[in-house]
């Protein structure tokens, strides 16, 4: 098996390290911030749109399918408990040093597009409150958490973790006041299961296509895998428990939402989950509307703390230059990284066009799942397996090489026929 390198125990001799202070709970609250995101918010609509009363089924498909490139993630972590934790497995597994630069760099693109729109995004939630222009905003939000993410691991995912729960909160909140209404309107449980029909499964497996993209995050969490305790155990652990926790959230979600309102309505409707609230209470939607703005900056922060440490782990590798491999002294953190990303997420979101880039993220993601699953194969098939790490079954990252794969020819083909 290739070495983890001798840049990277030289490096740790020139300077301080990484701080490895998170936890188990806090590694799973870094995931689920990433991985719930704003993306439930949105997402339950469209996905009801294809599946109807089957939505709930699309996520289940959908959390499967994620589940094997997770397992991948999982085993990968506990081998290479380095950052940029993607470019090392490619490097790892097939040898091939320019790939992995170039997929560093493409995880960095896509953590910042994804910052940026998601900074633009918010924007638009916070002028439902208050008129301030748009380009001051930006900057006072990515001041604040470029700042955040420089100040401490510990103190910037404490934050993401904090908001995470409030996130958790309104996907609870929904559940709890729409409930009711499986009682009211009477709909068997059967009624929610495809049992036949060629026509519902074409619309499940479109649904759960799209409800995939709502399980997408907790792949960053390898990223900070030299600031877990014990990362062999842990971080794998966090990455199936965060995957878990969401599914069930999504699952219960679903349920509630084709229950409680008419699907059409809900497919048609911007902010879904706002909709089903006021549909169901009757009240204006202003506390799922303020989560939905912790969501967002949620996201944008842990996206800064992602391309950060993917920019610092490549700078040990030689494959940046060395000035983003520093860590400050006090703060245990890459400064020098983090304002860079900060600087670059701030100049997309306030000068660039996203859209075209932040659909081409969404190819890229499903094409780095590939050569990670088939990078897994490959260390499996040509090195011992090390003891005290998880040993997920040579099949596993086979069927999600197979899975990633067939994800980004259906999505291809659902692009062609739009145009």
């Amino acid at each position: 098996m290739p070495s983890m390198g001798p840049e990277t125990a030289s490096a740790g001799k020139q300077q301080p390290a990484l701080r490895r202070s998170l936890s188990l709970p806090l590694t799973t609250f870094y995931g689920l911030g990433n991985i719930l995101g704003a993306g439930i918010y949105v997402l339950i609509g469209k996905v009801v749109g294809h599946a109807g009363l089957f939505a709930p089924v699309s996520f289940l498909v959908a959390s499967l399918l994620a589940c094997l490139t997770a397992f991948t993630y999982a085993e990968l972590a506990a081998r290479f408990p380095l950052s940029a934790g993607e470019a090392v497995y490619i490097q790892e597994g097939l040898g091939v040093q320019a790939l992995s630069a170039l997929v560093g760099l493409l995880i960095i693109l896509a953590g910042l597009v994804s910052a940026a729109t998601i900074l633009r995004g918010f924007t638009g939630y916070l002028q439902e409150f208050l008129d301030i222009p748009d380009s001051v905003t930006i900057l006072v939000m990515v001041l604040l958490l470029g700042g955040l993410a420089a100040w401490g691991i510990t103190q910037s995912v404490t934050v993401a973790a904090l908001i995470t729960l409030v996130e958790i909160g309104g996907l609870l909140l929904i559940i709890g006041v729409a409930a009711p209404a499986i009682a009211d309107t009477g709909v068997p449980a059967l009624d929610l299961m495809p049992l036949a029909g060629i026509d519902a499964w074409y619309g499940i497996f479109v649904g759960g296509f799209l409800a995939f993209y709502a399980f997408i995050g907790f792949e960053d969490m390898v990223n900070v895998a030299e600031e877990v305790k014990q990362p062999h155990r842990n971080l794998p652990r966090a990455i199936l428990l965060a995957l878990a926790i969401s599914m069930c959230l999504y699952f219960m979600v679903a349920v509630v939402a084709v229950v409680s309102v008419p699907t059409e309505a809900l497919a048609h409707a911007e902010a879904p989950l706002s909709f089903l609230y006021q549909q169901v209470t009757g009240r204006e939607p202003v506390t799922i509307t303020l989560i939905s703005m912790f969501a967002v900056i949620n996201g944008a922060l842990i996206q800064i703390i992602m391309a950060a440490r993917v920019g610092y782990g490549m700078a040990r590798k030689h494959w940046l230059p060395a000035i983003f491999a520093r860590v400050h002294s006090v703060t245990r953190t890459p400064v020098v990284t983090t304002v860079t990303m900060s600087l670059l997420v701030l100049i997309l979101a306030l000068w660039l066009p996203i859209e075209t880039l932040a659909k081409a993220t969404s190819y890229f993601l499903l094409l780095v799942f590939t050569l990670v699953n088939l990078s897994l194969w490959r260390i499996k098939r040509t090195t011992v397996q090390p003891s005290g790490v998880i040993n997920v079954h040579l099949w596993v990252p086979v069927a999600g090489f197979f899975a990633s794969a067939a994800f980004v020819a259906v999505q291809a083909v659902i692009d062609l026929g739009a145009r």
